[in-house]
């Protein structure tokens, strides 16, 4: 124990020296701007603690026992100049300046040449489980606690911690020559990893009679995880502590004398006032807790001591992030790493975040943050894409307030409220065209229908010339094998037959689309057609998408106009699969019905399709 009193009295040293004169000597130093320990010269986090103090000094502390109310006598023990005890008896009494002895001199600027102490009734009141206990008003991560006595030492005593402002209490050190009489634990047992959170007992360190001992308990020391404190929580968890009790329980040489502390003699009574506690100094010393995130504690608004926190930390002890700061899980500093809170990128976009440890594990443990309530009409983890019925505006960046505008699609020509978040192009209807679907297409014409808004205008038939060298057909031409004449052609073709849709038709078809005739071109004896397929009905077993593909019809059907196509228009047709495996497209021949498109028939083939799901069919 003879380095465990060297290091107390170094610090106390360095504790008094600053109490005294400490702050003068830095008067002019603080006048200057001082760089901020958390931080190096280029501005990088680093782990940076509060100074080492006395958490006790000038605190007060509650005495379950205090001599001088009313006055008492009491006898201090003394050794003669033969070596044999000596009583010289006094008086403790709390009205006089000189002789009282209140608690707050245990925590008072320690002077050895000028001793005060804090001392207890005498025997004759209550000599058995005295507490001392000292609120530090905050969490501190303590070295030491040290108690240095003005009469004879305890033979049992222990010393308590509380983590919660001495709402419940753990045994930190249990001091005995009888150890497993007094607290039921072996002496001087093993500290080990499995049991380095737990209170041992020791035996006294001197068993002689003599008033001035001390009793300094290290809080670190014999733990085996003490050289690697900063990777075990448990030994963080264990020097931490909000208030400290110390709890006297049996004085020494008392039970040698019980005999004549039972008499009624004079001698007995001196023997009686001369057993009683008294405690020149109880100091404690350690550092403000904030997990190397500050540099030193102020008072709060409430008076209270907390951390002035860096690193992007809050609370009393910088034992969470501050509010925005949650791209990263909060961790205490480490030599090697600050472990400084990260604001959540939100774009500018939002206040508040949170933390997904899942997102932070698959981003590689480099963001874990969540952006909430996104303002601006964004949307989006980082607020970094615009919400529906909004669209990025390329001319701003995303971290403007106005990069995302309204789609404002057109009520009635457009067939809903979100459009395109890249081009913010709506949706429109057939025959509606602009960005917002605001006006008609060229060659439609608007009507007054909400459903049909506008409606593609009537063709004028063309008057044939009169002129046979100028005439000429937009058909294609049978090249002299006009089958109709030669007989081959029928005489009525069923392509369009009735020019009408009924349930029974469309049932019996195994497709049904709505296409658009772009280009053509012969292959053998097909025609091969690319259309754009703007709506499907009926899929079939070819699974019909929508969007261009190849439409093959029989070159000899087409010659009968049987189905009758022409370029630029737009069709309904109800076909079969094609069995064709080497035409990838549509069939279409004389069998299936070709008509051409009508606005009003798509409402008409949605209620075939809901017939078709009723089993109608």
């Amino acid at each position: 124990m003879n380095v465990v009193y060297c290091i107390i009295l170094a610090c106390q040293l360095m504790l008094v020296l600053a109490q005294n004169g400490g702050y003068g000597l830095s008067m002019f130093a603080a006048q200057q701007n001082q760089p901020d320990p958390c931080y190096d010269i280029d501005g990088n986090p680093r782990r940076c603690v509060p100074d080492f103090v006395n958490a006790a000094f000038g605190m007060p502390v509650i005495a379950s026992s205090t001599c001088g109310t009313p006055p008492s006598r009491f006898c201090a023990l003394s050794s003669g100049a033969d070596g044999e005890r000596q009583r010289n008896c006094f008086v403790c009494d709390a009205s006089q300046p000189k002789r009282r002895h209140p608690p707050d001199y245990l925590t008072d600027l320690h002077n050895p040449n000028n001793l005060t102490c804090w001392q207890s009734e005498p025997f004759t009141t209550s000599p058995h489980n005295v507490t001392l206990q000292l609120a530090l008003g905050k969490k501190f991560e303590l070295t030491y606690i040290s108690a240095e006595f003005c009469s004879l030492r305890p033979d049992s005593m222990a010393i308590y911690k509380s983590q919660d402002y001495g709402k419940t209490w753990q045994p930190y050190q249990y001091y005995s020559s009888q150890c497993r009489k007094m607290y039921g634990l072996p002496k001087n047992a093993m500290i080990m990893k499995q049991n380095e959170q737990e209170a041992v007992c020791s035996d006294v360190q001197n068993t002689e009679l003599v008033s001035g001992a001390r009793v300094a308990f290290s809080t670190l020391e014999g733990r085996p995880s003490s050289f690697d404190f900063d990777n075990s929580p448990v030994l963080q968890d264990w020097v931490t502590a909000t208030d400290i009790k110390l709890v006297f329980n049996r004085l020494p040489g008392f039970e040698e004398e019980t005999t004549a502390l039972q008499a009624s003699t004079e001698e007995a009574t001196t023997i009686r006032d001369s057993y009683y506690y008294a405690v020149s100094d109880f100091s404690v010393g350690g550092r403000c807790k904030c997990n190397g995130h500050a540099s030193r504690c102020v008072r709060g608004r409430d008076g209270r001591l907390v951390c002035d926190c860096r690193h992007n930390t809050a609370g009393p002890e910088c034992e969470q992030c501050k509010q925005f700061h949650y791209d990263r899980p909060w961790a205490r500093a480490t030599p090697k790493d600050a472990n400084e809170c990260v604001a959540c990128n939100c774009n500018l976009h939002a206040r508040k975040c949170r933390f997904n440890m899942e997102l932070y594990k698959l981003s590689g443990r480099k963001s874990g943050g969540v952006c909430l309530n996104c303002r601006h009409n964004t949307d989006g983890r980082y607020c970094h894409y615009c919400k529906e019925g909004f669209y990025r505006d390329s001319s701003k960046p995303i971290q403007h307030r106005k990069a995302c505008k309204a789609c404002d699609c057109h009520p009635v020509g457009s067939l809903g409220t979100i459009c395109n978040q890249t081009s913010g192009q709506c949706p429109c209807k057939d025959g509606v065209t602009g960005l917002t679907c605001n006006r008609c297409a060229k060659g439609y014409q608007q009507s007054r229908s909400p459903i049909a808004p506008c409606i593609k205008i009537k063709e004028i038939p063309q008057v044939p010339p009169t002129d046979p060298g100028d005439m000429s057909s937009s058909e294609p031409a049978n090249d002299g094998d006009n089958e109709s004449t030669s007989g081959k052609c029928p005489k009525t073709c069923k392509s369009g037959e009735g020019k009408e849709i009924t349930q029974s038709k469309y049932c019996k078809k195994d497709y049904a689309a709505q296409v658009h005739i772009l280009s053509r071109e012969k292959v053998g004896d097909w025609v091969k057609f690319t259309v754009n397929v703007n709506t499907v009905f009926k899929k079939g077993k070819q699974k019909i998408r929508r969007g261009d593909q190849f439409m093959f019809v029989p070159k000899a059907d087409l010659q009968c106009k049987c189905p009758k196509i022409r370029l630029g228009r737009r069709y309904l047709i109800l076909g079969s699969d094609n069995p064709n495996k080497d035409q990838d497209g549509l069939l279409v021949d004389r069998k299936a019905t070709v008509i051409r498109w009508q606005e009003d028939w798509n409402r008409r083939l949605r209620k075939f399709q809901r017939g078709e799901r009723k089993n109608s069919c």
